[in-house]
């Protein structure tokens, strides 16, 4: 069953997006949660014609996004968290974490935004993607290390 996104669907698309999705889950989640419409023909015609009236305001949306990745490019965060003496770290590190540590240096960036690619449960480096934007992403090296007492 093709479908129109009307908003952001992580592993899926992204907003006014036309994807092939099985019926049942386009059926009974995405069309009634209304994150999705039914791609019929009248429907592609709308979106097409929206997209050519909005493609301006895209463009500035995505120069945006090109223009906090590159403030993001080369940042180096370090976290320090509560660590056990075997080096196991008491919770993990996460999303939220890794946007607090970027609001204290100055940007202001969504935790939904970022995603981390390894469980992070020990002390040592990791890697974190920033999609700013369906074409932009930024991959921020983090170090987890023992706090201070």
């Amino acid at each position: 069953m093709e479908i129109i996104l009307k908003e952001d669907v992580i592993n899926l698309g992204y907003k006014n997006d036309i994807v092939t999705v099985k019926s049942g889950y386009g059926r009974n989640y995405l069309i009634p949660t209304g994150k999705a419409v039914i791609a019929s023909p009248a429907a592609k015609k709308v979106l097409a014609e929206d997209l050519k009236q909005r493609a301006h305001k895209l463009e500035k949306i995505k120069k945006d996004a090109e223009e906090v990745a590159a403030k993001l490019a080369g940042l180096s965060l370090t976290i320090a968290t509560k660590v056990s003496s075997t080096g196991t770290i008491f919770g993990s590190v996460g999303s939220i974490q890794i946007a607090d540590e970027l609001a204290k240096l100055g940007h202001n960036i969504d935790r939904k935004l970022i995603t981390v690619k390894d469980t992070v449960k020990a002390v040592g480096s990791y890697k974190a993607v920033v999609r700013l934007h369906k074409e932009v992403s930024v991959e921020i090296p983090f170090e987890v290390i023992a706090e201070e007492a």
